[in-house]
C-alpha cells in the first residue's frame, strides 16, 4: 500500500488564526459515509496506518492526497475548513482566520466562506523550504489566479517552473498540475484566487 510522502509529523506554529482539524473532521465525514479505514485505504491507495495517524493529527497530509481522501469520502478539500451558513456580509478578521495544516510547513486559509457561490480565495503561508507537497495537484477546470504577497516562491505549472517575488503573480487553469515551494529565506505568504470554486 502506497504512504504518502508528504506525511510528517505536526508541529507548533505560529498561527494566527484558529486550526481546523483536520483529522477530526476527515473522521466525522468517514464515519458519516459508514466507510471502514481499510476500505478508505482501498479507495485512495494510502495506508491504513497512514489514515489513521491523520485522523488523530498526528501527521499532515499534502494537498494530493487530501483530495484523494475528500473526493473517496464524496466531499471537498475546501469542506475540511469550518464553515458557518448565512447570508449577507461577514467580516473574516486576520486573527479569526479558520486554518487548515496542509502539504510541507504549510498553512491554508479560506477567506470566502459559504453563501459565496463563485469564488474562493485562499492565503497560503509557507515556512523556509516548506510547499503544497512533493506532488502538483490539479483540481476541476477554474481560472485561478496566484499572487505572491510575502517572500519568494518557485510556482510549477505543468512543465513550467516560474521564479516568483513579492507582488507578482500568475493566472492559469486551476486543471494544470500545479505546486507551489517557499524558495525564500524567511517565511513566506501567498494568495490564491479561484473562479468558479474548484478546490
Amino acid at each position: 500500500m502506497h504512504q504518502d510522502k508528504e506525511s510528517l509529523p505536526l508541529t507548533a506554529s505560529e498561527n494566527e488564526g484558529h486550526d481546523v482539524s483536520v483529522g477530526a473532521r476527515l473522521r466525522i465525514f468517514r464515519s458519516r459515509s459508514r466507510m471502514t479505514l481499510k476500505t478508505l485505504s482501498g479507495k485512495t491507495n494510502l495506508s491504513e496506518s497512514f489514515l489513521s495517524q491523520l485522523e488523530r493529527d498526528r501527521v499532515n497530509a499534502s494537498i494530493a492526497s487530501l483530495q484523494r481522501i475528500t473526493r473517496a469520502l464524496g466531499t471537498t478539500v475546501a469542506d475540511l475548513f469550518d464553515q458557518e451558513d448565512g447570508a449577507g456580509i461577514r467580516l473574516v478578521r486576520r486573527a479569526e482566520r479558520q486554518g487548515l495544516t496542509f502539504g510541507i510547513l504549510g498553512q491554508k486559509f479560506l477567506l470566502t466562506p459559504t453563501p459565496l457561490q463563485h469564488l474562493e480565495v485562499f492565503i497560503g503561508q509557507f515556512e523556509v523550504g516548506g510547499s503544497t507537497g512533493a506532488e502538483p495537484y490539479a483540481h476541476g477546470d477554474s481560472d485561478e489566479m496566484f499572487v505572491v504577497l510575502a517572500g519568494a516562491f518557485e510556482l510549477q505549472i505543468g512543465s513550467e517552473r516560474l521564479a516568483l517575488l513579492e507582488g507578482d503573480c500568475v493566472s492559469y487553469r486551476s486543471s494544470l498540475p500545479h505546486k507551489a515551494i517557499n524558495v525564500g529565506a524567511g517565511r513566506g505568504e501567498v494568495m490564491w484566487i479561484i473562479s468558479p470554486p474548484s478546490y
